[in-house]
């Protein structure tokens, strides 16, 4: 994180001016080079004091979610401290979407609201609402400043908490009549957080003892998670796997940690994970559990999970150790540290130890694993296009460094799946609080804060009707992004649930009119028209319907980097994603396809 560091910024010299303008003096003063808004009653003496700024620049989105959004794609792309502002009461409460999502991922975020007069708060003033009060359980901490003289300390230290420890969003509420009194600007000379002390240096005992459970194990797999891509730790990952020569699975939140393209990368485990991932967790004789917190989602029934394995688990927020799953061996730490540490050890031991690191037979199952259950899918109706194959060839035909920003539901499944991610920061999805809408703002954040690189979103066609009035924002601000919009007419994740599990019930899943009349995309009349839609909004529209137009499609709208460029798929309705571990059972049960569920063989104790 390069906005906050231990110890605060050089002093700026004392100067008299409003509150307004010490908000954006302290926000220049931590390193803010972008914030996303919109301005209303209580907030407006800031947005008067940005005018006068010449580094910080200001993103005017069309809906307070959408500002949230963007700054969680800019703080995953750029592994800075994303910001966003919202004036009080639905403004405020319009950002707690994307905060409790930045929580649930550990995105550091500082979003900043105005809040009534500090003599009209619990008077149920006009536009009041208590965003401290209903934001405490998604925020790592929030301040409410009532004084115009604690606003650069408010500043400092929610930009440090916000980055610092395990990543998080911190609130600040800053009153009106705060924003108008005159203030001596003083940046804060120390930092008094009273119990904040995140513990980065791990313990040399734990370590020392993960390196011997490592050397010694038959069946290890290193269960990478997000926390790996927030310490970027990405490198001390390779040299440890390297080193060991123990599979990699990584989680939904840290696709891009280890490439793709490595051998000993098995892909991502979960319910919708590869079925060695998946199966090598199940049979493991050793869990290294590295920036992850064992979800739901990967482990399934938690009492069926991974049953003869002992657990590692490193991470910087004791909390997570042990919440889950009992940990033999808890490391507290930051996951660069551990990892750095870890291979020193595992080293060390291997240098007395010949047989240490003999995964030979290992490496023999998870391999038939992964010959004899490959990722793929069934082709689409003649004629039609398959939602898989259409993400799979954007991420072949997109260059190196590119950034996908995915919403949630099946295409986001897909867009995991066969997408291969060889860098870290490629890949920004809503992870553990599943919003819907997430990839539109998401990947504006993300382009805004790497305007070198392309940018797609990659969108159903549900989650884009969510949030894709900011197309007109990335219009407007010269934010060339690039989204496909996987349209299948329907809510394509809980359809397929509906199909799986409800008899074919299609309750409420259907977004277009029925079948399709004459001169209108198949499917039934959709409505609205995307491609009339992203025209309106100043942006390049695209649609393609059939097998043979893909490349070209996808080509066309790579060239097109003048404007954003909305792509409508037309693809088939019934694709599911698959593999699949149902709700509730245990990830033995996963099946490969519809029918077809893999056999492990005999369990090892």
């Amino acid at each position: 994180m390069t906005q906050t560091s231990e110890t605060p910024a050089v002093p700026c010299p004392a100067e008299r001016m409003t509150g307004a303008q010490s908000l954006v003096r302290s926000l220049e003063a931590v390193g803010v080079d972008i914030a996303f808004g919109i301005p209303g009653g209580a907030i407006t003496p800031a947005y008067d004091a940005l005018m006068d700024s010449t580094t910080l620049r200001h993103v005017l989105v069309r809906h307070e979610q959408g500002a949230g959004h963007a700054a969680t794609g800019y703080a995953q792309a750029t592994g800075r401290v994303g910001v966003c502002m919202a004036t009080s009461g639905p403004g405020a409460t319009n950002l707690v979407t994307p905060i409790t999502d930045a929580y649930m991922d550990s995105v550091p975020l500082v979003a900043i609201t105005g809040q009534v007069a500090s003599t009209s708060i619990g008077t149920d003033a006009f536009q009041e609402a208590d965003i401290c009060g209903i934001t405490m359980p998604v925020t790592k901490h929030s301040f409410q400043v009532k004084d115009p003289d604690d606003i650069p300390r408010a500043i400092s230290d929610a930009f440090h908490l916000a980055a610092t420890g395990r990543p998080g969003p911190v609130l600040v509420d800053i009153t009106k009549d705060a924003l108008q009194k005159d203030t001596v600007f003083r940046w804060p000379t120390d930092r008094h957080l009273p119990g904040y002390r995140p513990v980065t240096t791990p313990s040399s005992r734990q370590i020392k003892e993960a390196a011997r459970m490592i050397t010694g194990a038959r069946r290890p797999v290193l269960y990478v998670g997000g926390g790996v891509l927030k310490a970027e730790a990405t490198t001390e990952l390779k040299a440890l796997a390297e080193l060991t020569g123990a599979p990699v699975t990584t989680t939904l939140m840290a696709r891009g940690a280890f490439p793709d393209s490595h051998p000993q990368h098995l892909g991502m485990p979960g319910m919708h994970g590869t079925v060695a991932a998946v199966a090598a967790l199940q049979k493991a004789d050793l869990i290294v559990a590295l920036g992850a917190r064992f979800d739901d989602r990967v482990t399934g029934k938690l009492d069926g999970f991974a049953p003869h394995a002992k657990v590692v688990h490193a991470d910087i927020d004791p909390a997570e150790i042990g919440k889950n799953r009992f940990a033999d061996v808890p490391v507290v730490g930051d996951a660069r540290e551990v990892l750095a540490q870890l291979t020193a050890a595992v080293q060390d031991v291997r240098e007395s130890n010949e047989t240490a690191c003999d995964y030979a037979a290992w490496w023999e199952q998870l391999d038939r694993w992964r010959t004899t259950y490959p990722l793929g899918h069934e082709a689409a109706p003649a004629g039609e296009l398959s939602p898989q194959q259409v993400i799979q060839r954007i991420g072949e035909l997109t260059d190196e460094g590119t950034i996908f920003a995915a919403g949630v539901g099946q295409h986001q499944m897909w867009a995991s799946q066969f997408i291969a991610y060889e860098q870290p920061r490629s890949w920004l999805n809503s992870g553990g609080a599943g919003t819907m809408g997430y990839a539109v703002p998401a990947a504006m954040g993300a382009k805004a804060g790497k305007p070198e690189a392309t940018v797609w979103a990659i969108d159903g066609d549900g989650c884009f009707q969510m949030t894709n009035q900011e197309l007109a924002t990335c219009a407007l601000n010269n934010i060339p992004i690039k989204v496909a919009i996987i349209n299948n007419g329907v809510l394509g994740m809980v359809r397929q649930w509906q199909t799986l599990f409800y008899g074919q019930r299609y309750s409420n899943t259907v977004l277009h009119s029925g079948e399709a009349p004459r001169g209108q995309p198949k499917g039934g009349t959709r409505i609205p028209d995307f491609v009339k839609l992203a025209e309106a909004m100043g942006c390049h529209a695209l649609r393609c319907e059939s097998p043979e137009e893909l490349d070209a499609t996808i080509e066309k709208a790579l060239s097109l980097n003048d404007a954003p460029v909305v792509i409508d798929f037309i693809v088939h309705e019934d694709a599911m994603v698959w593999p699949m571990v149902f709700a509730g059972t245990s990830n033995d049960a996963i099946m490969a396809a519809r029918d077809v569920r893999p056999d492990f063989g005999d369990d090892e104790e």
